[in-house]
């Protein structure tokens, strides 16, 4: 109740961002129980029926990552003064950003049943009464409690997702031992797990794509028989590459702000790289996973190319759109969450007689910057992965 009765009160930015978690929630619930009723109309074709659930899952990991962001952003969760003594603790808080985050989920998975029910036409009196009844399998009963748990999947790993993250840790004393000032913040760890896991990624995609006669990676709109080879071995490849490049951009995020204030830096370049070292935990995994997306985008398209006739569905377009919008507006928050959480810093400098010229070129270097080194990287990544699987 105390959820329901913040969201009165939120701004519009909020809600619409809660709002953008149940859309995606939606999707995603749209997308599980199209396959579900795909292994219903195809019992004898299991494997099929497993890469369709296994394509899945790459946007439901988008859309609990986003869910997880707008979170952490929430400003009714944040710790403020006076909370604790009614109760609202750092923990309380925590619970309170889930319970919101399965509300905005539970929203979107009965969007999802409502919408597939009429386009089965299972439910009628609106336009467009049962106009997918053939590909949503209307001939068939539809299993409650299975489609009841598949929808029950985003709600439930993004309120967990989101407590895990928020929850309370002991923060570390502001001083040394022996009283001096604190330390840099220290460098993010995930840039040699990030290099091994892209290698060993490429090495699990080339070793399942050995010897498949025709496309070793069929899409969910292409499925017309059996499945061929090991499209699952590829799939987990090209997740593990993935999960590799969002685990160095934190470090790749930091190697920017070294390499602006290299040489005998200025203000600008040394404010830029500064504020990309402090920031380069936050913004550098989802900027890596944009990243990963992007890669993977850019060998879908070399592997399916002019040459061969799109097998890309209204399921498959569904499930892309879902995971680039959800990266995308994941790394909009955290930028903005970013923004936010150096605004005292900037406030600061303004006092102390920094132009805003100047915090706006420092911005636009961070920018200019990222871009140049994460591009060729993306490219790079890509045209490795689309190389075992078109040779």
């Amino acid at each position: 109740m105390l959820a329901f009765r913040l969201a009165r009160g939120t701004h519009p930015l909020v809600l619409l961002r809660r709002l953008m978690v149940a859309a995606a929630s939606a999707g995603v619930g749209f997308l599980l129980l199209s396959t579900l009723t795909y292994a219903l109309s195809h019992p004898t074709d299991p494997g099929a029926s497993a890469v369709r659930l296994v394509w899945c899952l790459i946007p439901l990991a988008a859309t609990v990552h986003f869910a997880v962001a707008v979170a952490r952003t929430d400003p009714s969760t944040r710790p403020r003064s006076g909370l604790s003594a009614i109760g609202l603790g750092p923990a309380r808080l925590s619970a309170l950003a889930a319970v919101s985050t399965a509300v905005s989920g539970t929203l979107g998975s009965m969007v999802a049943l409502l919408f597939f029910l009429h386009l089965r036409g299972d439910l009628t009196g609106l336009p467009f009464d049962g106009a997918a009844a053939e590909l949503l399998a209307a001939n068939r009963p539809l299993p409650l409690g299975a489609a009841l748990t598949l929808l029950a999947l985003v709600p439930l790993l993004s309120s967990v997702a989101a407590a895990l993250t928020l929850r309370p840790r002991r923060s570390p004393s502001p001083t040394t031992v022996s009283g001096s000032a604190p330390a840099p913040s220290p460098a993010p760890a995930g840039l040699p797990w990030g290099v091994a896991l892209m290698a060993a990624g490429l090495a699990v995609e080339t070793y399942a794509s050995r010897g498949v006669s025709g496309s070793p990676l069929p899409l969910p709109g292409e499925f017309t028989g059996p499945v061929e080879g090991n499209p699952a071995g590829v799939l987990v490849g090209w997740s593990l590459a993935a999960l590799g490049l969002a685990l160095a951009g934190p470090g790749i995020t930091r190697f920017c702000g070294r390499l602006l204030q290299s040489l005998r830096p200025g203000a600008t370049r040394l404010l830029a790289g500064r504020t990309l070292m402090l920031e380069a935990t936050r913004i550098g995994g989802p900027l890596g996973v944009v990243c990963a997306v992007a890669a993977a985008a850019l060998a879908a398209s070399a592997l399916y190319d002019e040459a061969a006739p799109r097998p890309f569905g209204p399921l498959t377009g569904l499930g892309a759109a879902l995971v680039i919008t959800c990266t995308t507006a994941t790394l909009l928050v955290s930028a903005l969450e970013a923004k936010q959480a150096r605004a005292t810093t900037t406030e600061s400098l303004r006092r102390l007689g920094t132009a805003a010229p100047l915090l706006r070129r420092a911005a636009a270097l961070r920018a200019v910057t990222l871009l140049l080194v994460f591009t060729p990287l993306t490219c790079a990544v890509g045209a490795v992965a689309a190389f075992p699987l078109s040779s």
